[in-house]
């Protein structure tokens, strides 16, 4: 049954699937230094295990060993050492393609010490990409643990290699990953191919612990924008000649246009190949919600936990398990079972169809043909499935300067800051730095700190510049604290240099000196005066019973400034009432010629106007009961017997009492 699956599958392979894919090799560059006579820049194929410095440089001797050319044994058997000495260059090793797996010459050449391993092509053609060995001839206690990388170079360059060395001459490498992966703006953008399968052997163990360490790294990318995620699945279609075959019928979904191998390999146990596309599927349309929903990461945590609560080997790879570990992470079911849509409809499935087109290559990209496959920046990753390596990868994406702090963790990268300050400028008194420490290497660059920006060439000088140059050790100029003053000659403004201030002499930057004002009399110069110099300024004195005038240089009698200040308030004070009083009495005089107006217009209207002052008067006091006698003038002939001349009286009168008591 394995054999007629192998051969079937293999067929297809051939015939349909992505054997006849275009395939990119990716190749960085190889420099050698020295000799003169080999002095290039040439090309090698990465390998797709051990561990390439992505982003980073490797400069190396090569050593071709006189036994075990092939490096298909132990070096430990031939008693041969690539373990460099204390202050000697890495050594590469340079071994012949043939007899034993890419990876087998690499373990060796590990184990022996080898800082990398360059395998030279036996044949002339182009440079292949050296891969892992089938599955059933992996060795998993090896192939994971290799972690020094690997180049294979062509036939023409590993003669001239040997040829230099049989000379006795020392040839120097530099390996450059520098540039092995585009970095094309402030966002990496990457794929991860894979499979819900976790009944593969070896290599589905690799991916799950991968998944699982890698998470929180991914993670925390994702959320702060500094990546595009986006997981994918290969599947392939059955050739119309074989769609009611046993195999099809038991590998494939939608009537054969989705299609998967079984995990076992036996179609007659276990789960099969449709159970595989459909719990792909599901990934698929778990991370097009969770992506919709604005929460992408979402799909490393299902994955996760899926593998670990849903694994085959304990019959709970399916829906009820799927389910239940997607309420869990607080995500719709009925939007992801929508999504996957009816898995034995004669249609397209329009999820799976566009996994289908992203297989294809667009680009410097190649096919993708190999489960699992990383991504980055539309490059395939070459290397090992391992946190560290593909976190190092991925950060070398990154314009310089732009990448996340994640990158520049001690486990990655190495600070290159802290030898020597990078040769950069740097203040130790305030602890202020140009050099900056980036996922590739250095950069001197004069830092802005706390809102300051420092102005400079970064290697030999930088200068604190702006309106709160002043606060960032104090602009570079002098400042002098002494019997509890402070003095700065920092200018806080838009202008540089240092300036003495007043009281102070020098040259702002390292040195200002007290100047003495009493010795040089320049203040407090009054005959009476007494001066004082103190740090930074002065003080001055009178003698006696005397005040000392700043703003006039002069002393004064403090007694006399006493006496007048007192009667100045005084003279106020009394002024303020004579203006009170007089006011009052103008009051009332304007008030009083205002009433006998009113009353002299009341009585013109009963009495001639000749003699109408005296008739009110002596009208008044007949009203009273009083004689008048001192009016003179009066009419005899009035009567007060007279009825109708006595009511107007009364009625004058009244009106005369209402408005003189409503004057009051």
């Amino acid at each position: 049954m394995r054999e007629k699956l192998g051969l079937l599958v293999c067929l297809w392979f051939l015939l349909y699937g992505s054997c006849l894919g275009r395939f990119v090799v990716e190749k960085n560059s190889l420099k050698v230094t020295s000799p003169a006579s080999l002095k290039d820049v040439h090309e090698c194929a990465i390998g797709n295990f051990g561990v390439p410095q992505y982003g980073g440089t490797m400069v190396g001797t090569v050593l071709y060993p006189k036994a075990n050319q092939k490096a298909c044994k132990s070096f430990e058997d031939v008693d041969i050492s690539f373990k460099t000495k204390p202050g000697g260059m890495p050594i590469f090793v340079l071994a012949d393609r043939g007899d034993c797996y890419f990876t087998l010459k690499a373990w060796n050449a590990q184990k022996a010490g080898a800082a990398a391993i360059l395998v030279a092509d036996d044949r002339v053609e182009p440079l292949i990409t050296m891969d892992n060995p089938e599955e059933e001839n992996a060795q998993a206690d090896y192939l994971q643990n290799i972690n020094i990388p690997s180049a294979l170079i062509s036939k023409a360059l590993g003669d001239d290699i040997k040829k230099e060395l049989s000379k006795g001459e020392m040839v120097n490498i530099n390996l450059d990953w520098r540039e092995a992966l585009p970095h094309p703006d402030e966002r990496v953008e990457y794929e991860f191919w894979t499979n819900s399968n976790d009944e593969c052997g070896p290599k589905c163990e690799s991916q799950k612990e991968f998944v699982k360490n890698f998470k929180g790294a991914a993670q925390i990318l994702e959320q702060k924008g500094y990546t595009q995620f986006t997981p994918h699945y290969i599947t392939w279609y059955c050739p119309d000649a074989f769609l009611l075959s046993k195999q099809c019928m038991s590998q494939c979904i939608n009537h054969g246009r989705y299609c998967a191998p079984d995990p076992e390999q036996d179609f007659n146990k276990g789960y099969d190949g449709k159970d595989v596309v459909v719990q792909n599927l599901r990934q698929a349309c778990f991370f097009k919600i969770a992506n919709e929903s604005g929460k992408p990461w979402l799909w490393w945590d299902y994955v996760t936990d899926f593998a670990i609560r849903c694994p085959m080997k304990e019959k709970k790879y399916g829906k009820d398990c799927a389910d239940q570990v997607i309420r869990s992470l607080g995500v719709d079911v009925d939007k992801i079972d929508k999504c996957i849509g009816d898995t034995e409809a004669d249609t397209d499935n329009p999820v799976l169809k566009a996994e289908q087109e992203s297989q294809i290559g667009k680009g410097s990209r190649g096919d993708v043909t190999i489960l699992p496959t990383l991504v980055i920046n539309n490059r395939q990753y070459r290397g090992k499935l391992d946190k560290g390596a593909v976190l190092k990868a991925i950060c070398s994406g990154f314009e310089e300067t732009t990448e996340p702090s994640i990158c520049l963790t001690e486990d990655i990268e190495t600070n290159e800051c802290k030898e020597n300050n990078g040769g950069c400028w740097q203040d130790k008194v305030s602890n202020i730095t140009a050099c900056r420490d980036t996922f590739r290497g250095r950069v001197c660059e004069c830092p802005i700190v706390q809102g300051v920006k420092f102005v400079g060439d970064g290697y030999t000088h930088c200068e604190a510049s702006g309106v709160l140059r002043c606060e960032i050790n104090n602009g570079g100029c002098w400042k002098g604290t002494q019997d509890g003053r402070t003095y700065s000659a920092c200018i806080d403004d838009h202008t540089k240099g240092c300036k003495c201030p007043p009281g102070f002499k020098g040259d702002g930057l390292k040195n200002c000196e007290d100047v003495d004002e009493c010795k040089e009399k320049l203040a407090c110069q009054c005959p009476e005066c007494k001066c004082k110099n103190t740090w930074g300024s002065y003080e001055c004195s009178c003698s006696g019973n005397l005040l000392y005038m700043h703003e006039h240089d002069t002393c004064i009698s403090k007694d006399v400034n006493t006496e007048s200040s007192w009667g100045f308030v005084w003279a106020i004070i009394l002024g303020l009432a004579a203006v009170g009083i007089a006011g009052y009495a103008m009051y009332k005089y304007r008030i009083r010629r205002y009433m006998d107006s009113e009353i002299r217009a009341i009585m013109a209207q009963y009495m001639p106007l000749d003699n109408q002052g005296e008739t009110f008067f002596s009208a008044e006091r007949t009203f009273h009961g009083r004689q008048g006698s001192d009016l003179a003038g009066f009419d005899p002939s009035f009567s007060l017997n007279d009825d109708d001349k006595q009511d107007d009286l009364d009625l004058l009168f009244t009106e005369i009492l209402f408005i003189y008591a409503s004057s009051r």
